[in-house]
């Protein structure tokens, strides 16, 4: 390390977390950093009179009931419970899943993903979507939000990457704060997760995370610590391990950084059943078991009445949850009154967020925007049904949701309609079955049982090809008919959680039905066939289909013939992502590459939309017309997307991470120590080169770079200025549009390495960046500010921030692969 490097205190910036806007802490008080001691016994600037007066009272059992989940006697349908002290006034809590929404089983607003709310490169807009959550949460009886998650997008294959925000730790901080905020601001009170290093869901409850120091805080933990300055009341413990200890008992993230460093006052809760013990978790920094006490109940007060665990520990975690809660109001008596949804607003900012995220990515030969005067084939399932969410946590219950095809044919003077990817399958012809019998109207009545011993038979023709068998059934889990096939059981239950997780397009059918498939490559001939379905309390109703390479090809010969017949052709492609699963591959899955390389031969004004949840790869790509990224657009999403293909908005949507060409060319391709792991253990051995910093310090190409998006006009940059000052380096700059439309830009600020640094540093990182609306012909002079931490790196030897001075080179332009505009600036001296 030379002199030159500047270093400024721990704490001293932490809200000066760079970029385009100043992220502003909550007005109520309690966020200064506490003291070492203050953080450990939990009696940090927020802990009150009232909150000690309360805890003097509590028995011991009454403070354990409050750190752990129970049953709630009049339950909404959200995540978790706490049950409250009723002769203290202390209430109950209740705890709703909510990144896109709401979810319990009443009507909420569907907002689009997060990653697609990413998209717009605005925190005011996150601010509102945090908004409507809050006011919403509120209205539906609930007091914690288990939201926003703000892990990395590490790998393109992790199975929630739609519920979070970016791969790049500025853009992610910035966004977190700001939604946290707005949701705080209604007096839900929010909680940060997945803490930390949640970034996959394969083997999500047992990996161990390895990472050093410097790459922990400079990629995953920036936008905890945005968090924590934003005031977040809640931080949710991950399921992983980090570097050999559980999250939710690893002492150096929950107390040394979480509270010592960043001078968290809020509580610390587990995901749903990640504790592990009851002393070493309570002990490191843990306040809250969900969704029940199996180590923090009844195990937990045996600890204290032994001497196992002394008291004041609990008593911590008490004093920081009831502080959290004096602090929103619920304590003195009297909850807070609660407001009425809005539904018209909510629906309003839906529509907003899913129009400024919609992202174009190809739009070759002028294909976009459309004519409402031609004639359109619509092809594609998400084209009539509507895929609102994704799967498990994020799964919003919305009042309507409409369909593509329906507002497209609201604006077209023609459009047809063909389905192309068949999802639920066709039903099984009576001439392969032995006895036949109706497989698509079963219906078993309450408290019988039907059964099936039968044969099916698979012709020559469809020997060895996929079979993909669909059973749609009305049973709660444990009645879903059981199907052998051979012997072979087709729809086993699944352990644990994921069994229950829904919502997407993929695990309901149109009518209500669930959905589980199963795809083998049967022999020809006969097959023993069993089914044994029960009708339990109420009865039940299911059906059995299947998907062959014939009915595939019959879908997409009705594609083809309706492209040939339309000027234009709209395509819908999907890929349905849920909690406790990642994706096998960046490709679309079932038979979709084919369906788009046959439209797109037969018609090459093609569009097509993507309904998916991160990154895909496109070997189809050059064949299209237009590319257009929706991810996961919400309730209002139909609306949305027909107002970009038409031209009412200009599509304002910019990548938060990048799209690799395939599945060997991205950051964790080919070394499975990165990526699922190896003998439980996983690496992060590309440090701090996450996301778009990999693709530039390996020298590959992207398919599509981070911050990419087009416009319906074009844009020119002009006249860069930089200027260095002690609290950080505004750099200006001229945006002009020089297109004859009006239209969306969003210029991005990169900065190099500092010279001064003997670190290995990115070849540029994300510095800042700016969300402007241009009028065509209009110019506007811009000036972004970046903060000292984003030029800043961590020391691990000083175990510190430290200044990158030095002359930096700073690029100015529409993503991190297409500069504009380029100059210096000496930094610090």
């Amino acid at each position: 390390m030379t002199d030159t490097v500047s270093r400024f205190p721990r704490r001293s910036a932490l809200r000066l977390l760079g970029g385009a806007v100043a992220v502003v802490a909550a007005a109520t008080g309690g966020f200064a950093p506490a003291s070492r001691a203050h953080a450990r016994d939990g009696r940090g600037p927020g802990a009150g009179a009232r909150v000690e007066g309360l805890l003097a009272r509590l028995t011991l059992d009454e403070k354990i009931s409050l750190l752990h989940g129970a049953t709630d006697p009049r339950p909404l349908g959200q995540a978790g419970y706490v049950p409250g002290v009723a002769r203290l006034g202390i209430p109950p809590l209740r705890l709703a899943d909510g990144p896109a929404g709401v979810r319990v089983t009443r009507h909420a607003t569907a907002l689009p993903a997060p990653v697609l709310l990413a998209s717009a490169f605005d925190p005011d807009l996150a601010r509102r979507y945090g908004q409507v959550i809050g006011r919403e949460g509120r209205a539906l009886g609930q007091d914690v939000l288990l939201s926003p998650m703000v892990n990395l997008t590490r790998t393109p294959y992790a199975g929630r990457n739609f519920e979070t925000f970016s791969e790049d730790p500025l853009l992610s901080a910035h966004l977190v704060a700001a939604e946290i905020e707005g949701i705080q601001g209604e007096g839900l009170i929010a909680t940060v997760k997945h803490f930390a290093l949640n970034n996959q869901e394969r083997d999500r409850t047992s990996v161990d995370v390895r990472v050093d120091e410097r790459t922990l805080h400079e990629t995953e933990l920036r936008g905890f610590e945005a968090a924590v300055a934003a005031g977040t009341g809640a931080v949710m413990g991950a399921y992983n391990k980090v570097n050999g200890t559980f999250a939710c008992e690893n002492e150096e993230l929950l107390t040394g950084v979480l509270r010592e460093r960043w001078g968290f006052t809020g509580w610390v809760m587990t995901d749903w059943s990640a504790a592990h013990s009851t002393r070493e978790a309570l002990m490191a920094g843990l306040d809250m078991e969900m969704p029940d006490g199996t180590h923090f109940g009844t195990p937990l007060t045996a600890a204290v009445r032994d001497g196992g665990v002394p008291e004041r520990y609990v008593d911590r975690a008490v004093r920081r949850v009831l502080t959290v809660m004096d602090r929103f109001g619920l304590l003195g008596g009297t909850v807070p009154q609660r407001p009425d949804r809005d539904a018209e607003a909510g629906a309003a900012v839906a529509r907003e967020v899913a129009e400024a995220g919609a992202t174009l990515l190809r739009n070759a030969h002028g294909t976009l925007p459309l004519s409402a005067g031609g004639s359109v084939a619509v092809i594609g399932p998400t084209g009539a049904r509507p895929l609102v969410s994704g799967g498990g946590s994020a799964h919003v219950v919305p009042e309507h949701a409409d369909s593509p095809l329906d507002a497209i044919r609201s604006r077209a003077a023609r459009v047809t309609y063909a389905l192309g990817e068949d999802a639920f399958g066709k039903p099984l012809p009576a001439s392969a079955l032995d006895p036949a019998f109706d497989t698509e109207a079963q219906r078993v009545d309450a408290g019988r049982t039907w059964t099936y011993d039968g044969t099916l038979t698979v012709t020559d023709a469809e020997a060895g090809d996929d079979w993909t068998f669909v059973l749609h059934y009305s049973g709660t889990p444990p009645l879903r008919p059981k199907v052998l096939l051979d012997g072979e059981e087709l729809f086993p239950l699944v352990p644990g959680w994921d069994e229950y997780f829904m919502g997407g397009l993929l695990t309901h059918a149109a009518d209500g039905l669930s959905v589980r498939r199963k795809t083998l490559k049967p022999a020809g001939g006969k097959h023993r066939l069993s089914i044994t379905a029960q009708g339990g309390d109420t009865g039940q109703s299911f059906r059995l289909r299947r998907i062959t390479a014939a009915t595939r090809a019959q879908d997409v010969a009705e594609a083809v013939r309706a492209a040939r017949a339309a000027r234009d052709v709209v395509l819908f492609a999907y890929e349905d992502a849920i909690e406790g699963q990642d994706r096998t591959t960046i490709a679309l899955p079932g038979n979709q590459e084919r369906l788009i390389e046959a439209v797109t031969a037969a018609n090459p004004r093609t569009t097509v939309v993507l309904n998916t949840s991160s990154a895909t790869s496109m070997p189809w790509l050059e064949r299209t017309g237009a590319v257009l990224q929706m991810y996961y657009p919400g309730q209002e999403g139909a609306a949305a997307t027909a107002a970009v293909l038409f031209g009412d908005r200009d599509p304002g949507g910019r990548l938060t991470q990048s799209f690799p060409a395939d599945d060997e060319h991205h950051p964790v391709a080919g070394d499975p120590r990165r990526y699922p792991g190896v003998a439980g253990t996983e690496q992060y051995t590309e440090g701090v080169h996450v996301g778009h910093r990999w693709y530039d310090a390996e020298d590959v190409p992207p398919l599509f770079p981070f911050g990419h998006g087009l416009s319906y006009t074009s844009f020119g940059y002009e006249d860069p200025d930089a200027h260095w000052a002690a609290d950080g380096l505004d750099v200006a700059f001229t945006v002009r549009n020089t297109g004859p439309r009006d239209g969306v830009a969003v210029p991005q600020v990169y900065a190099g390495p500092a010279p001064d640094l003997r670190l290995d540093q990115p070849v540029r990182v994300l510095a800042g960046y700016r969300r402007l609306t241009l009028r065509a012909g209009e110019q506007r002079r811009v000036t972004v500010r970046v903060e000292p931490r984003t030029l800043s790196s961590w020391d691990p030897k000083a175990r510190d921030w430290v200044l990158g001075t030095g002359p930096r080179t700073l690029w100015i332009g529409a993503s991190s692969r297409d500069p504009r505009l380029r100059t210096s600036v000496r930094v610090g001296g």
